[in-house]
């Protein structure tokens, strides 16, 4: 598995990871067009989108002009000195073998060079699968949406961690 930063051509495989993620964000395909604006220099705020996909994929396209198998997905927004990861999904073949530690590496990784001070999150309560890998990262619960979440509803607890 290898990390990459995230491209407009990437779009349609990123929809179809995160398809298969129920606990994901469901995004449209326009909020992920909007990930990669071609002239927003905007510094106060900025995101960023990571993928994983195979070793033997292409760069960024397979031969014949297909996308390639991704494997996982993490979008992040910078706000200021404070990160927020907004959506992270991994294809159900290959979750608990890396991807998604790879994914938080990158992105803390990105906030410390960004002089971030912070990254939080909200998560699904019942994902503990995500809640775990969190909190092996050092992620902290620092508080509870009442029924943030739809179909089906639930709480969400908002979770930190500090990058000092």
């Amino acid at each position: 598995m290898r990390v990459r930063l995230a491209n407009s051509a990437d779009v349609a495989a990123m929809m179809k990871v995160e398809l298969q993620s129920p606990s994901a964000a469901h995004w449209s395909q326009g909020q992920y067009e909007r990930l990669f604006p071609d002239t927003d220099h905007n510094l106060a705020s900025k995101h960023f989108a990571w993928v994983v996909e195979n070793e033997s994929a292409g760069q960024s396209e397979k031969a014949g002009g297909e996308e390639s198998e991704l494997l996982a997905l993490l979008v992040a927004r910078r706000i200021g000195s404070e990160w927020e990861l907004e959506n992270m999904a991994v294809v159900p073949s290959v979750r608990r073998q890396g991807a998604g530690t790879l994914l938080l590496q990158k992105l803390i990784a990105q906030a410390r060079a960004e002089d971030g001070k912070s990254i939080f999150l909200e998560v699904r309560e019942s994902n503990v699968g995500a809640l775990a890998l969190y909190r092996r990262f050092g992620f902290e619960q620092t508080g509870i949406r009442k029924s943030y979440y739809s179909d089906p509803p639930e709480d969400a607890f908002l979770c930190r961690l500090a990058l000092n």
